[in-house]
C-alpha cells in the first residue's frame, strides 16, 4: 500500500473514534456541549496529522496538500458519518 492509502488509513480509523467521542461528548453522555466535541475531533485530527509526519515522513506525505486530500478529507467525511448515525441511533 503506498503511503497515501496508509494516512487515509489512520485518518479513517481516527475518524471513527473522534465520531464515537463526539456523539459522547454532545448527547449528555457526560455533558453536553458541541463545541467541546468539535474541539476534540480537530485536536485528534491534528494529532493524527504529526503521527502520519513522523511515521512516513514529510516528504512522503507531501505536507499540507497531500495531508489535505489522504487525511483531512477522510477524515472529516467519517467523522461526521460516524457522529451523525449515533446521534441518531438515540
Amino acid at each position: 500500500m503506498d503511503t497515501d492509502g496508509k494516512v487515509a488509513s489512520i485518518h479513517t480509523v481516527g475518524g471513527i473514534i473522534a465520531g464515537y467521542l463526539s456523539y459522547i461528548l454532545s448527547s449528555g453522555v457526560i455533558f453536553k456541549n458541541e463545541a467541546i466535541a468539535v474541539i476534540a475531533a480537530l485536536i485528534i485530527l491534528y494529532a493524527l496529522g504529526q503521527l502520519s509526519e513522523r511515521l512516513f515522513g514529510k516528504e512522503e506525505v507531501n505536507g499540507l496538500k497531500g495531508w489535505l486530500w489522504s487525511g483531512i478529507v477522510p477524515f472529516f467525511f467519517i467523522w461526521i458519518m460516524v457522529w451523525v448515525i449515533f446521534a441518531n441511533l438515540q
